[in-house]
């Protein structure tokens, strides 16, 4: 998926007017004119997965909404850089904050690409199993979309059509509980269609599979503490041979580790010339990338103490996470020199990237959004909930195993059996493995303690207001009314 891209025609699809679409197209593709053949149904698909790459998706808005508002990160940079983030670390935010608006707005836009594909592709004449296929692709990056929004927002609305003028401000908001079945049959219609990873071409390798699809549907059985549904996901991943742990945890976020075993689900991405049209890369890279000596981007998402903290002694997971003040990079070029602009410098390995062409913000670093350490420890969880510790436990020092290497002397097998013993060690593992992947503040959201741990660590989290992040208030104001907001913003 490297290698596919958005041609520039698609982009202006949703958004063209009336009097334009009046016009007879001259070699033009329009709305009326693009969903012919199966070239354009595979363009359609692939402007889905582009969306993943832009600013509004998974910029500096979105690290500020997962790592940074969790007690995994700091804002990071200079004391005055990102004033937004600041209130996002700090929760003195409200609903004029950029942080929502832009996350809104990128996940909302690929819900409407997706939504175009869905509903004219079926139209075209073209091979019945790829037309299958492609629709499934968008129906479970849907899904994953409304999934992210409804953890941030809680009620959102539910938008399936193309929306015209009239439409744009008269949308409500949708309860969760039918957000969560929306979401659940996007799902299920993927699976049912999805390949597995192993059959597709090597081409199309980073396209949606049904392993994903099943991850994604296992998360949101967890968020509604479906356990024993989540487990028997889970089980058919790990028994579907397609999937396996890489050999040494500091090989996955690599460019060897890209969509290699362990991956289940991805978003490509590549640095192109300037010159060139389309590029596939990314900011993801560049927002998190080293500030100072070697300047390789602008030092957000600072590791926190408290994350620190968390790793056992020893654990090698935390100086592949984390690259500090005197290290060399991991690609022996040169040593991080101190930055005096920046108190307690560190920065996030898992986002680091090597030199390549262009700018920073030409990062071609593929973002990793689901993979199978994390499924075998949702199943461990899931396993624990519903009193199987023995498989719990099987899966959980399948991790530790890993992480520990040859060095059998740290990150010994757990072997606790008792439920609430063996749930906090569990989320504690989940937690080192995962750390600065964007999957922190999801998980104390579904676990109910994000009072807890936001107060341990001094943050200023107001019960039955911040579980929840507040819509955009543009939304609010442009709604005239009709969309209301949450409660104590």
């Amino acid at each position: 998926m490297k290698n596919i891209y958005l041609i520039a025609a698609f982009i202006f699809l949703s958004s063209c007017s009336d009097d334009f679409l009046n016009r007879k197209p001259k070699g033009n593709l329009t709305a009326e004119t693009f969903f012919e053949n199966e070239e354009h149904a595979i363009w359609a698909t692939n402007a889905v997965y582009s969306n993943f790459r832009t600013w509004e998706y998974c910029g500096l808005p979105y690290i500020g909404a997962t790592d940074i508002i969790s007690d995994d990160a700091d804002k990071g940079s200079t004391e005055n850089d990102g004033p937004y983030l600041k209130e996002i670390d700090d929760f003195f935010f409200d609903a004029t904050n950029q942080t929502f608006s832009t996350i809104w707005k990128g996940h909302y836009n690929t819900i409407a690409r997706a939504n175009l594909a869905i509903n004219r592709i079926p139209a075209i004449d073209m091979s019945e199993t790829l037309k299958s296929r492609l629709v499934a692709e968008s129906k479970f990056l849907r899904a994953f979309n409304y999934l992210r929004l409804v953890q941030w927002f809680g009620d959102i609305p539910i938008i399936t059509e193309q929306l015209n003028e009239d439409q744009f401000f008269t949308q409500k908001r949708n309860p969760k509980t039918e957000v969560y079945s929306f979401i659940e049959k996007d799902l299920q219609d993927a699976i049912s269609a999805l390949p597995e990873k192993s059959k597709y071409a090597a081409a199309d390798l980073g396209r949606v599979t049904k392993g994903a699809a099943k991850g994604i549907l296992a998360k949101l059985y967890m968020i509604q503490k479906k356990y024993k549904e989540a487990f028997n996901l889970c089980e058919e991943i790990i028994k579907s041979g397609e999937y396996s742990l890489l050999p040494a945890y500091n090989q996955i976020f690599t460019r060897g580790g890209e969509n290699a075993s362990e991956s289940i689900f991805e978003i490509g991405a590549v640095a192109l010339q300037a010159a060139v049209a389309g590029s596939g890369a990314t900011p993801y890279n560049m927002v998190q990338g080293v500030r100072g000596v070697p300047n390789l981007g602008w030092g957000f998402n600072r590791p926190s103490d408290d994350l620190i903290a968390n790793y056992e002694s020893g654990d090698p997971r935390r100086q592949a996470t984390i690259i500090y003040v005197g290290e060399v990079l991991p690609d022996g070029s040169t040593i991080v020199q101190d930055n005096p602009e920046i108190l307690n410098e560190r920065f996030n390995q898992k986002a680091w990237v090597p030199n390549h062409a262009g700018l920073q913000d030409n990062g071609p670093g593929n973002i990793r959004l689901l993979r199978y350490a994390d499924i075998l420890l949702l199943a461990a969880e899931a396993a624990n909930e519903i009193g199987n510790n023995t498989k719990a436990l099987e899966y959980v020092n399948l991790i530790r195993k890993r992480a520990r290497g040859s060095n059998s002397f740290i990150l010994k097998d757990l072997t606790i059996t008792n439920q609430n013993d063996l749930r906090a060690a569990i989320r504690k593992e989940r937690r080192s493995e995962l750390a600065l992947e964007q999957l922190r503040w999801f998980d104390l959201q579904r676990w109910d303690i994000q009072n807890e741990v936001m107060t341990k660590v001094g943050k200023a989290f107001i019960t039955n207001k911040h579980e929840l992040f507040p819509l955009p208030q543009t939304e609010i104001d442009l709604s005239g009314g009709a969309i209301l907001q949450n409660q104590g913003y």
